[in-house]
């Protein structure tokens, strides 16, 4: 892949930028080749002691350790590596510095082949055609045309939108939530928002997908209340965070029915701990959160030119907030 050349702007306001690559969950060294490759001006720092602190320009980060952004005296960027800001903001000595996250066309084809893949899996009955294939028997399962199920996406930000778009031009029925009115997809995806239409919204779930972002407001949101408000034996979906879901409501809900089954691929610990319910439960299938991912080359691009953006007083043509998560 041929690299694109970093601005003038960048390399003449920082010849040498200094960015730090820090993570307490990842190993964060493999970035280094494509930013060698993308951003060949800029000088790593995987490990900034306290004789590089005040050096280092703009942090690229997952999940960094509180307080190690705080001690960086001269930074100007805090870079997410991911489409969430969560894992970084939830820092309580958070600095006051332009905060990105990655905005990717490639992640959000991961997304929706992923999504579309947990709600085919379990409306197609696929692993009963493989339990049956394994055991060596002809077995057919009741097949049900997708226009006959109904798939709510619970956010409608640029991955849930693809995600709608794909299930829709596969035959679901789809249909979207958010917190505020949305414009510009088909007419056919029905759109629901705010508290006020969330009820009506689940009620028509046959299967519902978790695509919110982590905000105060949708810690726990999906709990015992919510569950009951879906279609008995509805099959959830999250994508989302492993915050907003209340885990003891959900197993509740699995073991007594009202909930059919669940494909999970985000946990509020991870890695899941090898004696958690979820890996032995029947009805929930786990993933270890690689719904999607963005190219190391795409995040060196990214942090490039929000870097520039920032450099040139243009934070707020990049930058996300923070309380919003987008």
């Amino acid at each position: 892949m041929s690299s694109t050349p970093t601005s003038p702007s960048v390399a003449a306001a920082t010849p040498r930028p200094r960015i730090a690559l820090l993570s307490s969950k990842i190993d964060m060294a493999y970035l280094v080749p494509a930013f060698a490759e993308v951003y060949p001006q800029a000088e790593l720092v995987l490990d900034p002691g306290p004789g590089d602190r005040e050096s280092i320009v703009a942090a690229v980060c997952w999940a960094p350790r509180h307080g190690e952004l705080a001690a960086l005296p001269n930074l100007r960027l805090i870079q997410s590596i991911g489409a969430g800001i969560d894992h970084i903001a939830s820092d309580p000595d958070l600095p006051d510095v332009p905060l990105c996250r990655i905005v990717d066309d490639d992640m959000g084809a991961g997304m929706a082949a992923y999504v579309c893949w947990a709600v085919t899996h379990r409306q197609r009955h696929m692993q009963d055609y493989a339990d049956s294939a394994a055991a060596g028997r002809w077995e057919e399962q009741p097949i049900v045309s997708p226009r006959d199920h109904r798939v709510g996406i619970a956010g409608m930000g640029e991955l849930g939108a693809r995600c709608a778009l794909a299930l829709r031009a596969i035959g679901y029925a789809v249909r979207g939530w958010s917190r505020g009115p949305k414009t510009g997809l088909p007419a056919d995806i029905a759109l629901f928002h705010g508290d006020a239409q969330r009820g009506d919204f689940l009620a028509g779930c046959d299967t519902l997908v978790c695509l919110l972002p982590a905000t105060p407001e949708t810690f726990g949101m999906f709990d015992a209340r919510l569950f009951a408000r879906l279609p008995r034996g509805a099959h959830f979906v999250n994508v989302g965070r492993g915050a907003h879901v209340v885990e003891d409501d959900l197993l509740r809900a699995l073991d007594d029915g009202a909930l059919g089954y669940a494909t999970l691929d985000t946990f509020i610990e991870e890695p899941l701990p090898p004696d958690h319910r979820f890996w032995r439960h029947p009805r929930v299938r786990v993933t270890p959160h690689i719904a999607t991912r963005t190219s190391a080359t795409a995040i060196a691009r990214q942090t490039r030119d929000n870097l520039e953006a920032v450099l040139q007083g243009r934070a707020g043509d990049v930058a996300v907030t923070p309380g919003k998560g987008y």
